[in-house]
Order: C-alpha cells, then structure tokens, then sequence
C-alpha cells in the first residue's frame, strides 16, 4: 500500500505528498523518479523522486494538476493510497563532488532540483541557485532550496518577487558578472531549459537538463519517450532523464510534447463533473 503519509498544497495546482514506499526509498538517488497509476484503468505518469528519507521508508512527489491524472492524484488526501508506485526508474544524476554549480529550476522544475543541490551541498559543492514562476504565489519550495544553497537567487515573470525577469535571464546576468560555475543544471518547462542551454553555451560551460517527454512503461519497452541527443535516439526512461542540454534536439522534444494536448483537453472535458470523487 502506497499510502500518502502528508500532503501539502504548494500552490493552487502544486501538490507535495509524502508517500510509504520503503523499497523505492532503499535505492532512491537525486534524479530518479517514479511512475504512478491512481486509478485501476488509469494512466501511468512518471514523477520525479523529489526527496526520500531511508530511515522512515518515504519518498516525496512534487506535482502539478495539468492533465487527468494529476488532477485526480491531488484529490487525494492524506490516509488515501496511490494504487501503483514502481521505482526508482532512471540513471541518477552525475553529480559532482567539488566545484560550482548553479541549479536553475523553473515552476514545478523547483522540486528535481532540490534533492540533486541537497546532495551537492552535502558533499561539498558550492551551489548557487535560481528558481523562478511566473508569480510570487506560484513559487515553491523556496525555503528548502535556501537551506540547501550557498546562493538563491528568486526570479518571477511579472516582478511580484525577486529579479523580474526569467530564471534563463538572471543566469546570463551573473555569468556576464563573471560567474564561473564548473556546470549547470536546469529543471522546469522544455522552452525555459532550451533558453538555459542557449545562454550557457557561449560560455563553454557543460549544461545538463532533465527531460520530461511523455512515457508510459519506463522501462525502455515502448520508445514514447524517445528524444533526439547528439543526433542518436534515446530513451529517456532509461538513458535518462538527464542529458547534454547542448547536444537534445529541442524543436522535436518541443513538437513531441504537444502531440496529444487535444487528447488531454477531451479526457479532462470527460471528467468535468468528477470533482471531488476520488476513484471516477
């Protein structure tokens, strides 16, 4: 039983659940995810491991509520169970063991980054954050990349908080300053990590990101999440989902993502009336 232990409201569409899930925990590392089905003839949706504690048997899911699932996902509360959880799925990040990294975490992107600076921070690595939303009140998790960060640099789109601008902006302004990070990492929407790669790579520096295409097994089996990288197809369930920002063919992850946004509008146009019924 994949019960939900705690629950938080992040923001209207932003959900935290920790969940029991002691084997997943055993073996979770910074990158890794998840998939998850809430519903017997339910989709399976992938979510990246946002934390894990060994010791209690938890892991942490950050989501937000965009399609079917993860609306009905955050209809649950907490006592309630996910009906199926497997895990951990991907290679863990390669991260390094000194140096300077900036982290840069864009609207839900703020939770794949957390784990991978707790870990950095814990070995010693000089890590300077920037996340960024929209608005003040789409922020999260910013407490928690502080503690985890020797710099946090807070970005909005519209100026509620911190520097008005995109996160891909304040990182070309401190790299202009004369920042120098051995490598970056970015986590958030495929257009914000496109930006990230195209203001690190006049600089030289090695930029990772975190693909997010649509999956379905997560084990190399159906090839829906296959990328473009370096020119050679990938999966992302399993070469992934970190990769070379400078080498992912950004127009055909970009493409792919929408594919099936008519799909997605009509299953949740279904599902209109199912309010508050958690197993519609």
């Amino acid at each position: 039983m994949y019960q939900i232990l705690k629950k938080r409201v992040l923001t209207p569409q932003t959900k935290l659940v920790v969940v029991r899930a002691p084997y997943v925990a055993e073996k979770a590392e910074p990158g890794q995810f998840v998939i998850v089905r809430v519903r017997e003839e339910g989709e399976r949706i992938p979510l990246t491991i946002a934390d894990y504690s060994r010791e209690e048997g938890t892991i942490t899911l950050v989501f937000q509520e965009v399609g079917l699932t993860t609306k009905l996902l955050g209809l649950l509360e907490e006592g309630d169970a996910i009906l199926d959880l497997v895990g951990p799925l991907g290679i863990p990040a390669q991260l390094p063991e000194a140096g300077v990294v900036v982290a840069v975490g864009g609207g839900v992107g703020v939770a794949p980054i957390y784990p991978k600076c707790k870990e950095m921070t814990k070995r010693g690595v000089r890590v300077i954050s920037i996340i960024g939303a929209r608005s003040q009140e789409l922020l999260i998790l910013e407490d928690e990349m502080r503690e985890v960060s020797e710099e946090l640099h807070v970005c909005t789109d519209d100026g509620s908080k911190g520097f008005h601008g995109f996160v891909s902006e304040k990182l070309k302004e401190l790299l202009t300053a004369g920042l120098k990070p051995d490598e970056v990492i970015a986590v958030g929407p495929l257009p914000m990590m496109r930006a990230t790669c195209e203001v690190t790579k006049p600089f030289g520096i090695k930029t990772w990101v975190s693909m997010n295409p649509i999956m379905v097994d997560g084990t190399g089996m159906c090839g829906a999440c296959r990328v473009t990288v370096g020119g050679e197809t990938k999966f992302c369930c399993v070469d992934g989902p970190m990769f070379d920002g400078h080498l992912v063919d950004w127009a055909e992850a970009i493409r792919r993502a929408n594919m099936y946004r008519d799909e997605e509008r009509i299953a949740l146009e279904r599902c209109a009336g199912c309010g508050g019924e958690k197993h519609v």
